[in-house]
């Protein structure tokens, strides 16, 4: 039997009416950026100054075993981790974010979607895939230079994230799916950001920015319809909610081990420095900083959204270390 769509209240249509993203549809990069983010000519010299992702969120670099190794292997494993990261961002846009906004576009969230917000959905979509194309371009570009082979099908994120999606009851499925691009979206934003601080190769730092011009307007969609959304749930789709938003944020900042390993081991680091670099970063409290550190958008959303405002939600994110008090 399928559900009915659930009419607005009063409330929600005039919060509703105030939804706008402004000019979006015209300032997306794959409307008005004239980057190629080809490989420079010149990208040996601006090696000798520039990076391939930002040293401050590669912790592990510092190493003595790894310093020890010099600055052509740590240049490499620079390398390998942003074209991993290219790598999953090609499959998240794809595989989860525009799943997410599908439930949007096509009505399974069973809720009646003003005009505007769908149809700032439909652009959504179409920025995901192009931020897909040029991740995957300029990948295969940098593993095709350094000749990175070590690149696995599924990152260990996505199989986390599709393993949750999956165990949701069929009846909340389409709000998982929703739920989790919102956190995906608030929680890209600030990556991006803070992998655009740093001097980077000149194409590198070019599709970064114009991705993160994108991804701060998503951010911002994904934490408008979320608040649309929570209005209009009942008490079992918010507990319910409550629980997946906690699980999503939890497996966004764990670390790809299976893959790390492998990178590291691929450099010539030994085995005990390999349990060593694995250790910090794995542990509970690294873990819990990472996600404290990223997820500032996703929290501000759901307390502006009035997520907070339930005991029960307040417990079980201070209990989990996310929030204090």
């Amino acid at each position: 039997m399928t559900a009915p769509i659930i009419a607005p209240s009063d409330h929600t249509v005039s919060w509703a009416l105030r939804f706008t993203l402004g000019d979006w549809n015209t300032r997306a990069s794959v409307r008005t950026s004239e980057h190629d983010y080809l490989l420079p000519p010149d990208l040996e010299q601006q090696l000798e100054t520039r990076h391939w992702f930002p040293p401050g969120l590669l912790a592990y670099l510092n190493h003595p075993a790894i310093k020890a190794l010099g600055p052509p292997v740590i240049h490499r494993l620079s390398a390998n981790h942003l074209v991993y990261f290219l790598d999953y961002t090609t499959v998240l846009e794809h595989r989860i974010v525009n799943r997410s906004v599908e439930t949007i576009i096509h009505g399974e969230l069973k809720v009646n979607i003003p005009p505007r917000m769908k149809t700032a959905a439909l652009q959504l979509y179409t920025d995901e895939g192009y931020h897909a194309l040029f991740s995957n371009n300029l990948a295969e570009q940098i593993a095709g230079f350094y000749g990175i082979n070590l690149r696995p099908v599924m990152p260990q994120r996505i199989t986390r994230l599709n393993t949750l999606l999956e165990r949701a009851p069929d009846k909340h499925r389409a709000l998982a799916w929703f739920l989790v691009g919102f956190v995906s979206e608030t929680i890209i934003a600030r990556e991006l950001l803070d992998v655009c601080r740093d001097d980077l190769v000149s194409s590198v730092q070019a599709m970064l920015r114009d991705h993160l011009s994108d991804e701060a307007r998503h951010s911002r969609y994904f934490s408008e319809v979320f608040h649309y959304l929570w209005l209009t749930l009942n008490s079992r789709q918010r507990a319910f909610a409550a629980r997946l938003l906690l699980d999503s944020i939890r497996i966004f900042f764990e670390v790809d081990e299976r893959w790390m390993r492998e990178s590291l081991q691929g450099a010539g680091l030994d085995e005990t420095s390999v349990t060593q670099v694995l250790g910090e970063l794995t542990s509970p409290q690294a873990t819990l900083l990472r996600a404290r550190s990223g997820t500032g958008a996703t929290l501000q959303a759901l307390k502006k959204a009035g997520f907070f405002d339930l005991p029960y939600n307040q417990q079980l994110f201070r209990k989990a270390g996310l929030i204090d008090g």
